[in-house]
């Protein structure tokens, strides 16, 4: 039924369509005005509940200015009503939380009054906005760290088929520098194959049972070369919990914990000792607790719903991270500065699939670290059943 029509003279069929027009999701305006010339006199007299919160309105009608000032929104509603075309613009809302909208006006005719009448309606495209600028961001990103190994990779062929083509020495170092850009390439796309397929999967929760202290055990063994190389020790320890079975995807959860270690074994200064710390049995409470006053964000937070966690601690007497640092960890790509090379190259990826395993398996990721004491990164698994005494946190 158009809006022009006669409703039906029964006050419950009025109320009814008032009550359909006012729980509609997307913000609604009727717009009426009778000279193109009179501003002032265009009028809104109807706006359902998601218009009056968004424009902030007091009452069902009034004077359209005293609702929207922007110019291209009211520009849209000029073309509507007397140009008699569909227009539409964009509009941002401005405060802690802004939003982006796509607004867009229709003609209605004219009202049984003589007035000229626009449907004006605002639909939110927040979300749709923000994943295209992570898309663009991330391609961005993606093809600048791809752009550095590929341009070291064609200078040194380049010299290879130059100059350095008979020199012995010279070749083998080049071939070296260059078998090692080529990894870098390699892993930055392993990365990205792997964080494309665990976003794809991460609404599905996983179903398998996993021994969460076989993995950490298996891990730790296997990067006690990389660790002996740097002299840095591998300390590994479980707290004599209850069993530490827990729901998920064993190749995920392996990822989790390679990551989480291999960052840690990094950024530890030589001869260094990094503590590997497991927990079973935990509340709630208790894994929502802190870390002796040093700075701590939490980066995906536990499942409310689930009464028992498995914590596993991964800490180091690396050089620390800055507050302000530690919101953007869990960012594709994003580094500390001062560590972004060297040594401690990598590829920005590791914690980004850390958090998107964590929440695809419902589970926690804490961080907590100040410059120049070191990090501590804390995953909290959901267990697989309920075991005999829950921890409390004290």
């Amino acid at each position: 039924m158009s809006l022009l029509e006669p409703l039906p003279s029964s006050a419950s069929a009025s109320q009814l369509y008032a009550a359909l027009v006012d729980a509609l999701p997307d913000p609604i305006l009727v717009v009426a005005g009778s000279r193109r010339d009179d501003l002032t006199g265009w009028r809104f007299i109807l706006a359902n509940a998601a218009a009056r919160e968004l424009l902030r309105l007091t009452a069902d009608e009034g004077r359209l200015l005293s609702a929207v000032r922007d110019p291209a929104v009211l520009g849209a509603v000029d073309k509507a009503l007397f140009d008699v075309a569909d227009a539409e613009s964009a509009y941002e809302t401005t405060g802690a939380q802004s939003r982006s909208l796509r607004v867009r006006a229709r003609p209605l005719g004219i009202g049984p009054d003589g007035l000229r009448l626009a449907l004006l309606t605002y639909h939110d495209e927040t979300e749709v906005r923000r994943v295209e600028r992570t898309r663009v961001d991330f391609l961005a990103n993606a093809s600048h760290e791809l752009r550095t190994p590929l341009a070291s990779l064609s200078g040194f062929i380049e010299t290879l088929r130059g100059h350095a083509r008979d020199d012995p020495a010279a070749r083998e170092k080049f071939l070296g520098i260059m078998q090692a850009q080529a990894d870098r390439m390699a892993r930055l796309i392993a990365d990205l194959t792997s964080l494309s397929r665990i976003e794809l999967d991460e609404h599905v929760p996983p179903r398998g049972v996993v021994d969460l202290g076989m993995v950490v055990r298996e891990v730790v063994e296997a990067a006690a070369p990389l660790g002996a190389q740097r002299g840095v020790k591998l300390d590994w320890r479980s707290c004599g919990a209850p069993p530490t079975l827990v729901r998920g995807e064993r190749d995920q959860i392996v990822q989790v914990v390679q990551n989480l270690l291999d960052n840690a074994i990094k950024y530890s200064p030589d001869g260094a000792s990094v503590r590997v710390e497991m927990q079973g049995g935990l509340s709630e409470l208790a894994a929502a607790a802190g870390h002796d006053g040093v700075p701590r964000l939490s980066l995906v937070a536990p499942d409310p719903s689930q009464e028992t966690y498995v914590a596993l601690r991964f800490m180091d007497l690396g050089p620390g991270i800055a507050r302000q640092n530690l919101p953007r960890l869990s960012e594709r790509f994003y580094r500390v500065d001062g560590q972004k090379s060297g040594a401690r190259s990598g590829t920005g990826l590791g914690l980004a699939i850390v958090k998107h395993i964590m929440n695809r398996h419902r589970g926690g990721l804490v961080v907590a670290s100040a410059e120049g004491e070191g990090s501590a990164f804390t995953v909290y698994f959901p267990m697989a059943g309920d075991p005999e005494g829950v921890v409390k946190a004290s």
